[in-house]
């Protein structure tokens, strides 16, 4: 099947030169005598102004240069549409990329997008939201509000909001109804995964995987400042998945579903795939299964 690709290319995600990188995208695509357009990406998220553009002139592949927030903007506005999806990962944690096993090297990830194949993987709902990975209510979501309106993005950047944050984080509460349960907690943060990655290849649900149907629950409860880093380890990257009501006296909290509601009660804030969101007092989150395809490796 012939190819036509269209890229969009954020301008300001991650750290990297994007004048070299499209300039380098253009080059190596033409070499392959691959017919492409570039776009730049747009700050609304929406991107119905490529419906005409895919049905016009016979798109097959969108490939986006950004982060995580990027490509559920994108593959959000285009999941109607008979494509495949490529990344080439430039964000600040690129979760979804490290997850699928693409690298964040330009030419490596583009190398993906010629010779790869494209796997149909899950996504998830947020209300009326498209997310590509994960959503978080509290403390990461507090440090994304603040990451998003500093001038110099990058992982060191990151690392200093959440040590700024660390000592002052407060629980909010939160009424959780999951597979039959309903139950209530103060918790830091709760995580709502589809991929293993917080991004920078910190893992924060190591059981979860992209195409499984299911969506990994992450509940870190009010519990002494000290212990929290140390019960996440423990407890989320040693994998133990639990049955949500046998673990309910636990202080960090693993489980499995399909859907969920979570009922926001502080107005705790909220991220959808590392951008900041609204802060909603219900939160209706579904997973959708293997509802776009992604270019991967081999």
């Amino acid at each position: 099947m012939k190819r036509n690709i269209v890229y969009i290319i954020n301008p300001i995600s991650g750290t990297r030169t994007k004048k070299d990188l499209q300039q380098f995208i253009e080059k190596t695509t033409a070499e392959k005598k691959i017919p492409f357009q570039v776009f730049p990406s747009v700050a609304s998220g929406d991107y119905s102004f490529l419906h005409s553009v895919i049905r016009d002139e016979g798109i097959t592949d969108i490939v986006i240069a950004g982060g995580d927030g990027t490509v559920s903007q994108v593959v959000g506005s285009l999941l109607d549409f008979d494509v495949n999806f490529g990344v080439i990962p430039c964000g600040s944690g690129n979760g979804l990329a490290l997850a699928a096993g693409i690298s964040r090297q330009p030419a490596k990830a583009l190398d993906v997008i010629f010779n790869g194949t494209a796997k149909a993987i899950d996504g998830l709902k947020v209300n009326d939201q498209f997310s590509c990975m994960l959503c978080g209510l509290g403390f990461d979501a507090k440090v994304a509000h603040e990451f998003a309106k500093q001038p110099k993005r990058g992982l060191a950047t990151y690392v200093s909001l959440v040590s700024k944050n660390f000592f002052s984080a407060v629980p909010y509460k939160f009424n959780i109804k999951s597979n039959g349960i309903n139950f209530s907690a103060e918790a830091f943060f709760i995580s709502i995964a589809n991929s293993n990655q917080f991004g920078n290849n910190f893992t924060i649900a190591p059981k979860a995987l992209l195409s499984d149907g299911l969506l990994d629950i992450v509940v870190v409860k009010k519990i002494a400042k000290p212990l929290l880093l140390i019960n996440i380890m423990k407890q989320v990257l040693a994998g133990r998945i639990k049955k949500v009501e046998n673990s309910l006296e636990q202080p960090v909290i693993y489980f499995q579903t399909s859907e969920l509601v979570i009922k926001n009660i502080d107005e705790a804030p909220m991220h959808i795939d590392g951008d900041p969101t609204e802060t909603p007092s219900e939160v209706k989150i579904k997973v959708m299964q293997k509802c776009f395809r992604l270019i991967s490796p081999k």
